[in-house]
């Protein structure tokens, strides 16, 4: 891409401005306009927006924001850096680099725009990109493309749920792109380890949504759990017929059964179990090493090894 065209500072009517038709940006939320509103009415435009020319026209690349106020407060100009007309892959990323890289954009609209992107590189290489070029592209990390990715592959059902969610103030927001990022994560583990648990994905969904907003789920980070629970039979040692009934008690829309609760009581004991199996195994690799060297046990390590052997003898009733 480009970026060394020649940009020239200009005053320009908000009415000769128009939308960038590569900006996806769907959600302009009232709060997010007023502070910039009553800043500009008193101070006018500090900062200029970009754009380039386009015939008679000039389209945004940067600041639509501030052209939406100047519009809303009647100004009759505003200061502009005009930039030379870009490629339309050039301007889908100066999009990308601009805006959602300052967290404007949803993750929804940048997983809408992803495609885009794909088909514009294909176009003028012959071939899509990888995830890291991608990555390079768009100024994303690969975990954000990920995530995006999620959300892409959602039904057009869910999808006009989040939307609808979206467009409320962000402290009104229930059902968060994250919800539905960690939910399909979630499902998408289950499909993989316990394919036989999940009937319908769609049934699946409702039921989570459900108990979300009824607060038998009581927070999005549930769902790492119910993935734990998914692979509890690799990393456990847990029976199928056991995990299989856990989440099929949680994914039935007519059992108030929580995912907190069915990891706790069914679960949580035997990850416990493992961890301070794994821990004594790095003890026992290090004592090892400690015999070889004398000055491997301080006084402070030594008193906390024979702690912890006097509880040992304790429990196991030694």
């Amino acid at each position: 891409m480009n970026t060394t065209k020649k940009t020239a500072l200009k005053e320009l009517s908000p009415d000769q401005i128009f939308q960038n038709p590569a900006n996806p940006r769907m959600f302009f939320r009232p709060e997010e306009l007023d502070t910039l509103l009553g800043s500009i009415r008193r101070y006018g435009v500090q900062v200029p927006i970009s754009v380039y020319q386009d015939g008679n026209r000039f389209i945004l690349i940067d600041g639509e924001r501030r052209w939406r106020c100047a519009k809303k407060l009647n100004l009759k100009q505003m200061p502009a850096l005009v930039q030379e007309k870009p490629t339309p892959l050039e301007n889908l990323l100066l999009m990308f680099n601009i805006h959602a890289l300052r967290e404007q954009w949803d993750y929804l609209t940048i997983a809408k725009s992803l495609p885009d992107v794909i088909q514009l590189y294909h176009s003028e290489n012959g071939r899509d990109p990888n995830e890291i070029e991608l990555s390079e592209l768009t100024g994303l990390t690969r975990g954000q493309i990920r995530r995006c990715k999620y959300l892409l592959d959602l039904p057009r059902k869910y999808v006009k749920v989040l939307e609808q969610e979206l467009h409320l103030p962000k402290a009104s927001q229930q059902l968060s792109e994250d919800f539905f990022i960690e939910m399909e994560r979630s499902l998408k583990t289950i499909q993989n380890r316990v394919p036989s648990a999940v009937a319908n994905l769609d049934i699946a969904r409702d039921a989570l949504i459900y108990k979300f907003r009824a607060g038998t789920i009581g927070n999005i980070t549930d769902f790492r759990k119910l993935s734990k629970i998914a692979t509890s039979i690799s990393n456990v040692g847990a029976k199928e017929l056991r995990v299989r009934s856990a989440l099929k008690d949680i994914l039935d829309p007519n059992k108030k059964t929580g995912i907190e609760e069915v990891y706790a009581q069914r679960f949580e004991l035997q990850y416990d179990q493992r961890k301070v199996s794994l821990t004594i195994d790095s003890i026992f690799e290090y004592l090892e090493i400690a015999g070889e060297h004398e000055e491997a046990i301080n006084p402070d390590l030594r008193n906390k090894l024979v702690e912890l052997k006097t509880r040992i003898e304790r429990v196991l009733g030694l």
